[in-house]
């Protein structure tokens, strides 16, 4: 019996288009599962999905709004519709913008808590119901080395984050009984197109992340890729309520 095997499973990741998004659909699809990939931007949802068909996996895309409730629970008809069926769910969609707490207007805060926190409540909620029919179901929810402590330009982020990780240990302890297991990922510093930003905007971010990590570098967003098979599979039945940082040791050196 292969643990990690998810021949079959389905698997809608929102955010799936780019960066540990599209790294973390891409190893799923590799171990068998069909991908959805859930974004806003049509054209990225498109090109990600067929860099994924050349590859041998099943997959297809739809346009989501995870900040608004009806887009997210048309988003999940729309899979079931097709497959009949939802397996993992992976909430991966967030935003960020850098700026000093004070320099934060209502609306730019709210934004990023909505997208990365409130989307989590509503794609889960739409789920749900799905996962009962199908007696079992595996959540992996995406926050961030910043669930674990705060950034001076990044304090809505940080929140946000933060409460990521108390979001799954209340999904966790509530649906367990249900036979569905809720993890969360916290990446560190990933070489993305949106952390490629970050260095613009912040000098010699790039030369203090090397030297505190461990490792000795930047992480890659193929490096996220086992953690999703692992929390999607069979191989972690027994694990629920857990934040597990993928960052090469960053959060642990002080």
């Amino acid at each position: 019996m292969n643990l990690f095997n998810l021949n079959k499973k389905v698997v809608l990741i929102t955010g799936g288009n780019g960066g540990i998004g599209y790294a973390m659909a891409k190893a799923m699809g590799d171990a068998g599962a069909n991908i959805i990939i859930a974004g806003r931007n049509k054209d990225k949802n498109t090109f990600s999905v067929n860099k994924l068909k050349n590859s041998n996996i099943n997959a297809m895309a739809i346009e989501v709004d995870v900040d608004d409730e009806l887009s997210c629970q048309n988003m999940v008809n729309q899979v079931v519709d097709k497959f009949q069926k939802i397996d993992i769910l992976v909430n991966n969609a967030g935003t960020n913008i850098r700026k000093r707490p004070e320099e934060y207007s209502l609306k730019e805060w709210t934004s990023i808590i909505n997208t990365n926190l409130v989307s989590m409540f509503i794609c889960s909620k739409a789920c749900y119901e799905h996962f009962i029919k199908n007696k079992s179901g595996k959540i992996i929810n995406i926050g961030s080395m910043h669930s674990l402590f705060g950034a001076p330009l990044g304090s809505a982020y940080s929140a946000s984050k933060g409460g990521v990780v108390q979001l799954t240990k209340s999904f966790a302890n509530t649906w367990a009984p249900k036979n569905i297991q809720v993890n969360a990922v916290l990446p560190g510093y990933i070489d993305t197109e949106l952390t490629k930003q970050a260095r613009l905007d912040i000098p010699g971010l790039e030369k203090k992340v090397t030297e505190r990590t461990p490792l000795g570098r930047w992480g890659d967003p193929d490096d996220l890729g086992g953690i999703a098979v692992f929390l999607a599979s069979e191989a972690s039945n027994f694990i629920t309520g857990t934040a597990i940082p993928v960052d090469g040791g960053y959060s642990i050196n002080g």
